[in-house]
């Protein structure tokens, strides 16, 4: 099965492997990857992969072939068939394997697919991604005979979030899964916590008819946002396209950002882990330190992707993270993963305790802030870039009234009344840059004070604002 095709190095992202089928994405890769990690997994003396696949149409193929190369390699294979991404992290945690493989293609266009690995227990990225390129190009596959078994987690999934998950009243939502997986599952599981559930575009459907599964942008919410106005429906749950991340409107039409969310959650998971760490991504605003410490708890800011959260997470130990892209992590009460369907779960058992959802949510601290901007590069350009405006003389000569420069993951530059974002994107050539301030002037200014720092280095950069 394995092939002479040459395997795209473009495909092994840093957080994950995806491409376009038919371009750089096959059946023979599929095959290869399950060789290699097959191979990395024998190393970590393991013997079993758990394997899952999202609703997009090239699944059913890519999944098979996955598993044969896994089965090549002497590993033993459970397939789940098709579920959420995080119902296969669940799957290393409760079946006789420390070890998964998500076929989806989360947030892309319908024609991705991808995988997303957990190695031993661990979500793999950065070098440990690239080591399975390598080990495809040599070809250094271990070799063996492994057995292939069928699990439905459903009915254990739904039954673990269903007995944590306590609700103080019932309550009537809407929830919108864009077509994507979670739908699946939204419906059963919020109506056994005694929801009542308006389900929206919840048919599973790799085409994604009615509109793009990822909640991170505003018109992709507009569906919910109008229904929950129209209805009797208190609040609006919506799900990227594999079920890892969490979108929420009020019942006044708000969108309630994932940094937003985290605070409501970090104010309850604090009740139980008194001065515990939170974790933020660099995206998040900036009321998130304040709103912490004001409840006794100790804020850390760290570099954007799932991974890299969730192994930070592990080393520190944190009850709690949380990214801006939507990704919520639960240690309290759950698995340390992502999991937009469990974040749903717990923002529900919060807001039942109170008359009107709505406004807590809406009373939670925010700014004037910008959607994600964009400035797209040439490959490999951004990481220059950004590795340029970090130069001290150039941080001096452009950011000298700043209150704080942080680059752990580009340059981050908070002012006393605001703060301003650039950071190279590890999936393609962009850098995403992110505003908030307290007024619009102030905003504008550290809006300048970047455009000035980027022209410095790139004359000719195109700026989104």
């Amino acid at each position: 099965m394995t092939t002479s095709t040459p395997i795209s190095k473009s495909i092994f992202k840093a957080y994950d492997i995806r491409g376009i089928v038919g371009k750089t994405l096959d059946t023979n890769v599929a095959y290869q990857l399950g060789q290699a990690f097959g191979s990395a997994v024998l190393a970590k003396n393991e013997r079993t992969v758990v394997i899952g696949r999202d609703g997009r149409l090239s699944g059913p193929e890519l999944s098979a072939a996955l598993a044969q190369g896994l089965q090549a390699a002497g590993v033993d294979v459970i397939d789940l068939g098709v579920v959420a991404t995080p119902m296969v992290y669940f799957g290393t945690h409760i079946l006789d394997a420390q070890s998964g493989i998500m076929v989806t293609g989360s947030h892309n266009p319908p024609d991705y697919n991808g995988f997303k690995m957990v190695l031993a227990g661990e979500a793999i990225y950065g070098d440990t991604i690239q080591a399975l390129y390598h080990t495809i190009v040599a070809q250094d596959f271990a070799n063996g005979a492994g057995q292939y078994q069928q699990h439905n987690i459903r009915a254990a999934y739904l039954e673990r979030i269903i007995s944590d998950i306590k609700l103080a009243r019932p309550m009537k939502i809407a929830v919108d899964c864009g077509n994507g997986v979670a739908g699946a599952f939204a419906g059963d599981l919020y109506r056994g916590l005694n929801c009542q559930v308006d389900e929206l575009f919840c048919e599973v459907d790799g085409n994604f008819p009615n509109h793009h599964p990822d909640p991170a942008h505003p018109e992709n919410l507009q569906d919910l946002i109008a229904h929950v106005k129209n209805s009797d429906a208190e609040l609006g749950l919506a799900f990227d396209g594999d079920g890892d991340r969490l979108g929420v409107v009020t019942k006044d039409g708000s969108i309630i950002y994932p940094d937003r969310q985290l605070m409501l959650f970090a104010e309850d998971v604090l009740t139980r882990n008194p001065g515990a760490q939170i974790l933020y991504d660099v995206k998040c605003t900036r009321h998130i330190a304040a709103w912490l410490k004001a409840r006794g708890g100790s804020p850390l800011m760290w570099k954007t992707g799932h991974s890299l959260v969730k192994a930070k997470m592990r080393e520190t130990g944190a009850p709690l993270g949380g990214e801006m892209s939507g990704h919520i992590f639960f240690k309290d009460r759950w698995y340390g993963f992502d999991d937009g369907l469990y974040a749903g779960a717990r923002l529900l058992e919060l807001l039942s305790r109170v008359e009107d959802p709505s406004a807590v949510l809406n009373s939670l601290p925010q700014s004037s802030s910008t959607p994600e901007l964009q400035l797209t590069l040439n490959e490999g350009e951004n990481f220059t870039l950004i590795a340029q405006m970090q130069a001290a003389e150039q941080v001096q000569a452009h950011f000298a009234d700043a209150e704080q420069i942080i680059s752990i993951d580009g340059l981050r530059v908070e002012y006393a009344d605001g703060f301003g974002l650039a950071r190279s994107s590890n999936t393609t050539p962009v850098i995403v840059m992110r505003f908030e301030a307290e007024t619009a002037a102030a905003l504008a200014l550290i809006q300048a004070a970047f455009k000035r720092a980027i022209l410095a280095v790139k004359p000719d950069a195109k700026l989104p604002f």
